[in-house]
């Protein structure tokens, strides 16, 4: 019997049409969640008049999100690892359909803020069961490589997917239904779970209580002061004080770990030069990507006047191509090398960005945004197909959990620090003018070249993966 099927607690690899159907079942629970955020980010105007939020209540539609999320990501990837992945996974998307119809049917702030906080606890167990599932239910190198592409251009795509659905219901129909849209969808994933996913044995150990108390707490509080920075800047105390208090419990989660025989997250993950630059990358390029949906989004609203509706709509092409990239990844991987594809496609990214930020008052939808999408999307689509098989590449079964978490707490990580960095980008360069659509139009393309940079920085570690692939090839 193979290591595998140890693990599993059904015996025989799925066949085509249950591997199909794992695929879909953990593509459904992902698609869901990664939805969310961005048909949120769409409805808040809305929500600022219906519920009463105020200016700066209003941030915390997403900011208590985001603290639930980022706060308790590697504590809930341990918890699959010690429970069993199926039935953490099952109850992470009970609780998150249940909190979406809290939310869809909020008929007040308090009561939306608490629902969002349950979908960032809800999200922060299920997610890191999904890649730890799908890897560990596609064992065949091919067939995984297929799977971990689709599952990548999921995460990829589902901030423009977002946007558009968000954009089709709040113009259409009501923000409520961008929420609701959630419940149909998490109501299938259970019914098909129990049939579909398997079971894996619970590992022997404990939940490691100061590993996960000190990263819980320290996750938190970097997530706060970033949320807090993107607000009010870098110098308040409610930024730096929250932001050195996570950088010690961090700290002391890394000394915590090299002593414990039952880490949360154990650092021999760390020791892999491609691992841990594919995590770095990942945190780069989703910062830039991720503000590129909430900053283009009100570019194409406030300076070029299109409504929710056609402002959603323009990310299509983008989408697309997110999707499309699947089946480019392979060949051209078996073709030039994953490492090299990912230097390749990290420069082509930071060409689309770079294009992207001559936008100016007088722009247009076409050419100088459709144009630079295209080639956002092609690189961007590639790289975190490759970033996400890098990141779980040479993970044992047993650390699959601990893995997955790192992935989307990477991922996670860069949509946060991002978006604080690129916010505060934005507001220096706004100025007092800020309300006047040119100095708008400049200060959506400061935030685009700032992007640039961090895929500057994503092609130069992509470059150290590189090196260190042809010197492991020397040895």
């Amino acid at each position: 019997m193979s290591r595998l099927q140890t693990e599993f607690r059904v015996a025989p690899s799925p066949g085509g049409w249950s591997r199909f159907m794992v695929l879909a079942v953990i593509m459904g629970c992902q698609l869901m969640m990664v939805l969310d955020t961005s048909i949120v980010t769409t409805a808040l105007p809305h929500l600022e008049r219906e519920l009463g939020f105020t200016g700066p209540t209003l941030s915390w539609v997403q900011n208590s999100y985001a603290l639930a999320f980022g706060g308790l990501l590697l504590l809930g990837a341990r918890a699959g690892d010690l429970m069993g992945r199926r039935r953490v996974f099952m109850a992470g998307v009970a609780v998150f359909t249940i909190a979406s119809l809290l939310a869809g049917l909020a008929p007040t702030s308090e009561v939306m803020i608490l629902a969002r906080v349950l979908q960032g606890v809800a999200s922060a167990f299920a997610i890191p069961a999904t890649l730890a599932l799908l890897v560990q239910s596609f064992p065949q190198p091919g067939e995984r490589s297929r799977a971990i592409g689709i599952y990548s251009a999921v995460i990829g795509a589902g901030g423009s997917v977002g946007i558009i659905v968000g954009g089709v219901f709040t113009d259409l129909l009501s923000w409520r239904w961008g929420l609701l849209i959630n419940v149909p969808i998490g109501a299938v994933v259970l019914l098909l779970a129990p049939r579909f996913l398997p079971e894996t044995a619970k590992s022997r150990g404990s939940f490691d209580a100061p590993g996960a108390l000190t990263v819980t707490l320290g996750m938190t509080a970097l997530v706060f002061g970033l949320v807090h920075a993107g607000e009010a800047g870098w110098a308040t105390p409610a930024t730096w004080l929250p932001l050195l208090l996570a950088g010690l419990l961090i700290a002391a989660f890394v000394l915590v770990e090299r002593r414990s025989t039952q880490a949360i997250t154990p650092l021999r993950l760390f020791r892999d030069t491609t691992r841990s630059g594919a995590y770095i990358i990942r945190i780069l390029i989703v910062g830039a990507m991720f503000s590129t949906f909430y900053f283009l989004s009100q570019y194409l609203q406030n300076v070029l006047g299109f409504s929710a509706f056609t402002a959603g709509i323009s990310y299509i092409p983008l989408t697309l191509l997110f999707f499309a990239m699947v089946y480019a990844v392979r060949p051209l991987g078996a073709l030039m090398g994953k490492p090299m594809l990912l230097v390749a496609s990290l420069v082509i990214a930071a060409l689309g960005m770079w294009w992207l930020s001559t936008i100016g008052p007088a722009s247009t939808y076409f050419p100088d945004v459709f144009l630079p999408l295209i080639v956002l999307g092609v690189g961007q689509g590639i790289a975190i197909i490759v970033l996400t098989e890098f990141g779980m590449s040479g993970v044992a079964p047993e650390d699959n959990g601990a893995g997955s978490g790192l992935v989307n707490t990477a991922h996670q990580l860069g949509g946060s620090i991002g978006l604080a960095l690129l916010t505060v980008v934005f507001s220096t360069a706004a100025g007092t003018d800020a309300p006047r659509a040119p100095a708008d139009a400049q200060a959506y393309a400061a935030v685009f070249t700032a992007a640039t940079w961090f895929y500057v920085l994503a092609v130069i570690g992509g470059v150290v993966i590189f090196a260190a692939s042809r010197r492991a090839a020397s040895k």
